[in-house]
């Protein structure tokens, strides 16, 4: 597995940068991955076109956009960048728009960034280290941040930020269920896993960690996986794409709100 500190370096990360609208962002956060050898032009437009094709589902929470486009040759290694906008920019998401912060990927494969996933997911969840990064004026102290060489604010991270509750009361119906739910998005590596991680932190904080497995797809595969689950979780654009797919299909607008998601789990369970 990779750390997030690893896969964003001082030369993939940029600050301040202005973009006239949200694919002149995407492009800026694709430039910097061409820039750094890990990606070429191609996957720039890729990302581009992912969301001409599945609408602003890679804004995941409000301001921030995660662009990305599924592994292909034009991917050399797996790595992302980091763009803070000078001025927000719209993406058509009603729920998140403006976004101020684009972190692009470039995948090689569907496992080998999930580390770093999980541990983006854990500091943009947190408002004091989400403060410390948009405070930041050099991308070195970006990276430091990242690095967790805040040791207060990066132990702050551990805990659920947003006022999400405690363990569910017992009785619940966890048993009596398939045990699993698919989070899903158009290419089953990006924002699905960011969902993935924080509807995990929400089971294991419940105590159900062991009892539901999460698996993220895309959407064409989650068709066939869907009478295996419980649940679908996903955006909007998302689950307009899947239609009916036999299980609920839940939305999530803000994929770091464990909140949200608990009370999106407590719906579903009929806790």
């Amino acid at each position: 597995m990779t750390a997030l500190s690893d896969l964003l370096t001082h030369e993939t990360i940029a600050l301040d940068e202005e973009a006239d609208d949200w694919q002149d962002a995407i492009r800026l956060a694709g430039g910097l991955l061409e820039s750094a050898g890990i990606a070429e032009s191609a996957y720039t437009q890729a990302m581009v076109d992912s969301v001409h094709q599945n609408g602003p589902y890679i804004v995941l929470a409000p301001g921030f956009a995660f662009p990305h486009a599924r592994p292909s040759e034009a991917v050399h290694r797996t790595g992302m960048s980091w763009v803070r906008l000078a001025s927000p920019v719209e993406f058509g998401s009603k729920a998140n728009d403006p976004v101020t912060l684009v972190v692009a990927l470039a995948a090689t494969d569907s496992s080998t960034h999930q580390q770093a996933m999980a541990s983006l997911a854990t500091v943009l969840t947190d408002t004091s280290l989400r403060a410390s990064l948009d405070a930041a004026t050099t991308p070195a102290e970006v990276h430091a941040i990242l690095r967790g060489d805040d040791s207060p604010a990066a132990a702050a991270a551990a805990a659920p930020s947003d006022g999400a509750e405690p363990a569910p009361p017992a009785g619940g119906g966890a048993g009596r269920t398939r045990d699993h739910i698919l989070t899903v998005c158009g290419n089953g590596l990006g924002t699905s896993l960011f969902l993935k991680n924080t509807l995990e932190q929400v089971l294991d904080r419940w105590g159900w960690g062991r009892l539901i497995t999460v698996e993220a797809t895309d959407t064409v595969s989650a068709r066939g996986k869907a009478k295996d689950a419980d649940l679908i979780l996903t955006s909007g654009e998302i689950a307009r794409a899947l239609g009916d797919v036999g299980v609920p299909v839940v939305v999530i607008e803000n994929f770091t709100s464990q909140r949200e998601i608990d009370a999106a789990l407590r719906a579903s369970y009929d806790i």
